[in-house]
């Protein structure tokens, strides 16, 4: 008769989501002061559903693009090319203040808000939809627009 161990897969998904946040906290990200456009990536994502329950995953297993194009001139949120996923989102409220950059918007019956550190590049952003919450910690860099120019 084999036994097998109740709490094994506990014990395996709460060292999964500690080497996430260790992970997340050593995470490179740039200062982006002076800067309207950057890449961003998401490291960590906790999915928590109305009942209480949680679970930590890779950002990329709950449909978040591991890249993400931020476009504060334009005003909107978007995939890169090279994912093939062509995925646009509007940015309905920004700010700057006290090194922050700070933004939010609605579409598709979830709301989104991001919080950016001018001067790490870390961020930390929430998506809300009807019983379900997504919270996202990453990091951005900026988009150089000289490098970009000479790509094309």
């Amino acid at each position: 008769m084999k036994t097998t161990d109740p709490w094994g897969r506990e014990i395996a998904a709460a060292c999964f989501a500690v080497a996430l946040v260790v992970m997340a906290g050593m995470a490179s990200a740039d200062d982006l002061g002076g800067s309207d456009r950057f890449l961003c990536t998401p490291i960590q994502a906790t999915l928590c559903v109305e009942d209480g329950e949680c679970a930590v995953d890779l950002p990329w297993n709950v449909n978040i693009p591991q890249f993400i194009e931020v476009d504060l001139e334009a005003k909107r949120l978007s995939t890169t090319e090279a994912s093939g996923e062509n995925r646009t989102t509007p940015i309905e409220h920004l700010r700057r203040e006290d090194a922050n950059i700070v933004f939010h918007g609605f579409e598709m019956g979830r709301a989104f808000s991001w919080v950016i550190d001018e001067a790490t590049g870390r961020v930390t952003a929430a998506i809300a939809t009807d019983g379900i919450s997504v919270a996202i910690f990453g990091a951005c860099t900026p988009i150089d627009a000289d490098k970009e120019e000479v790509a094309q």
